[in-house]
């Protein structure tokens, strides 16, 4: 059996070769994002504010959005309908408003995924999930999510294709 001796330095120097081979390009330059849209909750940015505010809140902090918006939403959630007292989750105008005006998509581990199912509430969001009737439901429902009938739904009550049972189970496009 024939043995071979490799010196310290012979050794060191294929350490280092191999170290420097595998070597990745670290660039420890940070990464910064810039948050373009809110959209947790399709149409609630589009309906509750002016044009003029939202580059403002597409770029505002979550915890900060109750502070800079709340005013604004209740004002429009009373426009839009004078008559709200609470909705079908027995909100008022103000727990309401505070509910709407942070633009972020809960998500629970405990409960089944859903934007509402009746029981569920905002415990997520399931892509079949009718989440602008749902809106429109609380918006101007009332109490039983009855008042207005012809403003709580936007009639569209399905998909023209179905999801795939794969991810990332959209539909393909036509």
């Amino acid at each position: 059996m024939k043995l071979f001796s490799i010196s310290s330095p012979m050794l060191l120097l294929a350490g280092i070769v191999m170290l420097s081979a595998c070597k990745k390009d670290k660039d420890n330059t940070p990464t910064y994002y810039q948050t373009q849209d809110q959209m947790a909750r399709p149409a609630i940015n589009t309906v509750f504010l002016s044009a003029a505010d939202k580059d403002l809140f597409n770029t505002t902090v979550p915890s900060t959005m109750n502070a800079a918006f709340a005013s604004k939403f209740k004002a429009r959630l009373l426009a839009l309908n004078p008559g709200y007292t609470t909705n079908l989750l027995g909100l008022t105008a103000d727990q309401f408003t505070n509910v709407l005006v942070t633009d972020v998509l809960n998500a629970s581990t405990t409960a089944p995924t859903s934007f509402y199912d009746g029981t569920n509430v905002l415990t997520g969001r399931a892509l079949a999930d009718d989440v602008i009737d749902v809106e429109l439901t609380l918006i101007f429902g009332g109490p039983n999510g009855t008042a207005n009938p012809g403003l709580t739904s936007d009639h569209v009550n399905g998909n023209d294709k179905a999801f795939s049972e794969s991810f990332p189970y959209l539909a393909t496009p036509h």
